[in-house]
Formats: structure tokens, sequence, C-alpha cells
């Protein structure tokens, strides 16, 4: 089983590699800025980092980051800073060597096949006060609401097109995250979204100018539950 998601995984990265557009670099410079005021401590690890998009921010932010990345040619593009170690594996065959103040997953969950096991082994790589910050694509955003309303998607939980090249497994919304993060003994201590987003990536990337995007984005603060993408703070 763990080498069909190692294949996966390879079969994904292209995906991210070679098909990312300039608006997902954008929502994940969001994303980061959505969960930095959640950061503690000086030691993290990012699980998933793809090819640094985050990385390059959080160097900034922490003295010692690790990188846990189960494609090599992803990993490979991150470049060699001072106080980065990267780990080429699964997380599913991982076995940290130390304890961690934060643990960043932005984009992951959804790629596990059995999320509360892989939450729980997450979950002893913390320090005792340590915190795991999620965030995942959401299946009750306003533009997968409307794929129902038109006939492309039977209902809002419906793995599309992209989240097949992209090796999704589910598509979470706030409830079933929060359900999956109990189950494996974390404790919720924050939760919300951001970017509000009724259209396609593609179409918001042909018609929409910076400045409408970043009102989106903030717009996302005011409606978490529809929003394209949410995020859990969770502690030991």
């Amino acid at each position: 089983m763990k080498e069909d998601l190692q294949k996966r995984v390879d079969e994904s990265s292209a995906f991210y590699a070679n098909s990312f557009l300039s608006l997902d670099y954008k929502l994940a410079d969001y994303a980061y800025d959505t969960l930095k005021q959640f950061f503690t401590g000086t030691d993290a690890l990012e699980i998933g980092p793809a090819s640094g998009y985050m990385t390059k921010h959080l160097i900034n932010d922490f003295k010692s980051l690790d990188v846990l990345e189960g494609s090599e040619t992803l990993l490979k593009a991150i470049p060699l800073y001072n106080n980065v170690r990267k780990f080429h594996s699964l997380i599913e065959n991982f076995e940290s060597d130390k304890e961690y103040d934060t643990i960043i997953m932005s984009h992951v969950l959804e790629h596990i096949e059995e999320p509360i096991k892989n939450l729980g082994r997450i979950k002893s790589w913390l320090k005792e006060k340590g915190r795991l910050l999620i965030a995942v694509p959401n299946a009750l955003s306003l533009h997968r609401m409307a794929a129902v309303e038109m006939g492309l998607l039977k209902d809002e939980y419906q793995l599309n097109e992209r989240d097949l090249q992209l090796g999704h497994f589910r598509v979470y919304d706030l409830e079933t995250l929060s359900t999956h993060l109990r189950e494996a003994g974390f404790k919720i201590t924050n939760k919300g979204g951001y970017f509000l987003k009724p259209l396609s990536n593609n179409q918001i990337e042909k018609n929409w100018d910076d400045k409408m995007i970043h009102a989106f984005y903030l717009l996302g603060n005011k409606f978490p539950t529809h929003c394209a993408e949410i995020y859990i703070v969770a502690e030991k």
C-alpha cells in the first residue's frame, strides 16, 4: 500500500511543478498570512512544503525548520537554507528525531488516505504545548456549491477534476476536519476560513485584478463556513 501511496505522490507532484497558477501562489501566501498569528516557539516542522512557496517565509519565523516532503522532485526544488533540514518521506514512514513547537500542514491532509491514524503520528512529534496548524480546501466553498447547482458536481464533496489531478482522497468541511482532529486526540483552540471564492481558479486568474482578489481574501473573515480555504489550530 505504501508503494501505491508513493506512486500517487509522485504523479501528483507534476501538477505542483508545472500547472500552478499565479493565483495558487497568492493563496499560499494568504495561507501563510492567516496561520502566522498562531506560530509558537523556535522549532517547526512543515509537512508537505511542495516546492517551498511557504517555506521561504517560514525560515524567517523559526530558528530551526524541518521540511517533510513525499516527492523527491519537489523537495529538491527547495533552496538550501541555513536553518532548514530536508526529509524525503511519506508521513507514514517518517520517524522524527525531535519534537516541535509548531507543525504546519497546508493542503496536505486531503492527500492522506488514513488521516486519523497519521494525525496521531503527527501528534507524537509535537512538544507538550506545541501547536498543529492545518489548512485544507473547503467542500462548502461558494464555487463548489455553484458547481452543484450547475450540475457539474453531484454534491459538494465529490472530487472534481482538479482534486483528482492533485491526488486528493476527500474534500473537507470544518465539521469533518474538526472530527478527525478530535478523534486523533487533539484539542481544537481556533478555527476559521480565508478567501471567499465564487468562481474557479482559472476564471479568477483571467478576470480579476489583485485588488479584487485581496478584497475577497478579506471577505473570507466574515464568511468562514463558505470560504475556499479552512483552517484549524490544534494542541495536544
